[in-house]
C-alpha cells in the first residue's frame, strides 16, 4: 500500500486559491446546480471551494472549468500563485 506523503503549506494554499477562483466563477450559479452539471456531488464542490480537497484530480478541475467556462491555463496559473509567476519571470 503506498502512502500519500502529507500536503505542504504551500500546496494547501494553491488550494485556497483554485478554490476561491472557483468559487468567484461560479457566481449566483448554486452548489448543486455546478456540481450536476461537472458530474461531481455537491459535497466535493463545497471541499474544493473551501480548500479542504486542496488537490482534486485533474478530471475533477477540467470538468468545473469546463463548466463555468474557465481556461485550464488561468486556473493552473491560478492554483500555482506566485511560484509560477515568479519562476516564469526569471
Amino acid at each position: 500500500m503506498m502512502v500519500r506523503a502529507p500536503l505542504t503549506p504551500e500546496q494547501l494554499e494553491a488550494g485556497r486559491r483554485l478554490g476561491a477562483t472557483l468559487r468567484r466563477a461560479r457566481a449566483s450559479r448554486t452548489l448543486n446546480e455546478v456540481a450536476a452539471s461537472a458530474g461531481i456531488s455537491p459535497e466535493t464542490l463545497r471541499k474544493i471551494e473551501t480548500g479542504r480537497l486542496p488537490s482534486p484530480a485533474f478530471g475533477v478541475v477540467a470538468a468545473l472549468a469546463s463548466t463555468l467556462g474557465l481556461s485550464l491555463d488561468a486556473l493552473a496559473v491560478e492554483w500555482a500563485g506566485a511560484a509560477v509567476r515568479s519562476e516564469r519571470s526569471a
